[in-house]
């Protein structure tokens, strides 16, 4: 029974959300059961968001992820606060264009990629979220063309429809970063 618990955190208008629906509807067409819990913070666009996915080969019993395998930390006020509840052996993928600190810990494998960075030197200002996503899929094996495809068809609205290609060329600038 493999399960695999992400937390995606960060300011709101990062793409956190958005990151982590991707993520689920991932899973959904791999035939996972899944779980999808947002959170926001009481400002919206600004202000803090986070986003629990559970992906498991059996039944999730509760939404919640407070020992997270994976986090993703896109502001420092989220490294911050949630390093610490990193299982042991865990991965932290960490947006060290906007979070200067490493790591305190070392008994977890720490991922720092330049996401807004990236984003920005490559005219996608809004996509550091779909970056890092590119990066997870690539060192955690989860990369499948046809999956990545059909759940980036979900969660993009028929009315983006023109985001389709840009989320994926974001994805492939983070594999291969």
């Amino acid at each position: 029974m493999a399960t695999t618990q992400y937390l995606f955190a960060g300011f709101g208008g990062q793409g956190i959300l958005f990151s982590g629906k991707f993520l689920a509807y991932k899973g959904l067409t791999e035939d996972k059961q899944v779980s999808w819990l947002p959170s926001y913070g009481p400002e919206m666009r600004g202000g803090t968001a986070s986003c629990s996915v559970i992906l498991s080969d059996s039944p999730v019993g509760s939404p919640i992820v407070s020992k997270p395998d994976v986090l993703v930390a896109m502001n420092l006020p989220s490294l911050d606060k949630y390093e610490d509840s990193v299982v042991s052996g865990g991965t932290i993928f960490v947006d060290s264009a906007l979070i200067e600190r490493k790591v305190k810990r070392d008994d977890v494998t720490v991922h720092y990629i330049p996401a807004t960075k990236l984003a920005s030197d490559n005219g996608m200002p809004t996509l550091a979220n779909m970056i890092i996503v590119g990066k997870i899929l690539k060192e955690l094996g989860g990369y499948n063309e046809e999956t990545v495809n059909a759940a980036l068809s979900k969660v993009i609205s028929a009315k983006r429809a023109d985001m389709l290609e840009i989320n994926k060329k974001a994805m492939s600038i983070g594999a291969n970063n």
